[in-house]
């Protein structure tokens, strides 16, 4: 629940508090997810937290902070997810 709560943070929030610097969530496939596809796909991330699936490739593994990576694209819509250090 604590990885569902840290989407769900994200979905809320784009940016980190304190700090202001931008999230986005890593599923346990490995994939990204920007806040807009967090939003846009909160039903199937809830039910693949809550179902223990994390082979569909929405189950939430945390949020993270992108840092410096410019080349950091959402694997759902492909839009790039904004860097707190370019």
């Amino acid at each position: 629940m604590k990885n569902l709560q840290a989407a769900k943070n994200v979905a809320r929030d784009v940016y980190a508090w304190p700090g202001g610097y931008p999230m986005y969530i890593v599923t346990t496939d490995g994939g990204r997810l920007c806040p807009a596809c967090v939003k846009s796909q909160w039903r199937s991330i809830v039910g693949a937290a809550l179902s223990h699936d994390t082979r569909s490739g929405w189950h939430p593994e945390g949020a993270d902070i992108n840092w410096e990576d410019a080349a950091l694209y959402c694997d759902h819509c492909c839009n790039q997810i904004e860097a707190a250090y370019v």
